[in-house]
């Protein structure tokens, strides 16, 4: 198989809003009135979660199916610490990412211990945004 391409475009709405559209579909993300968001949206990092948790979900059915077993759904907690000394220019010694993310995923399936554990240890292996998180991915940013 080839590999597939995803794109996005954004623009600023503010200093804290970023309007960001996928597919024709408008994602809105800001940060909250606390850090001079307007609250309109999910900030960069929440977003990050929301998108390891979805993955986590695809993944985890496909496994399901392949594995051959029922699984009804998932609830999936997810969080992260991130040390905000870097970002803000207040230090230079801290990542600027999260220092970690913990993730607790409950599956309501017909499955037992041993293949539940198979099957999470699967999901962990072939979910791209969780590789994207645990390896260095390059990543060019310049001017256009």
């Amino acid at each position: 198989m080839e590999n597939l391409k995803f794109s996005a475009t954004a623009s600023s709405a503010s200093p804290a809003k970023t309007i960001v559209e996928a597919r024709g579909f408008k994602i809105i993300i800001d940060e909250p009135s606390t850090l001079g968001g307007t609250a309109q949206g999910a900030s960069p990092v929440e977003y990050m979660l929301a998108a390891l948790a979805g993955c986590l979900n695809i993944v985890g059915h496909l496994i399901a199916k392949e594995l051959d077993f029922t699984l009804r759904g998932l609830e999936i907690e997810l969080e992260g610490d991130l040390n905000p000394n870097k970002l803000f220019g207040a230090s230079s010694e801290n990542r600027a990412g999260y220092s970690e993310i913990r993730v607790k995923i409950t599956p309501d399936a017909d499955a037992d211990k041993e293949l539940l554990d198979k099957w999470l240890n699967i999901v962990k292996d072939r979910c791209p945004v969780s590789d994207n998180l645990s390896n260095p991915t390059a990543v060019s940013i310049m001017l256009s």
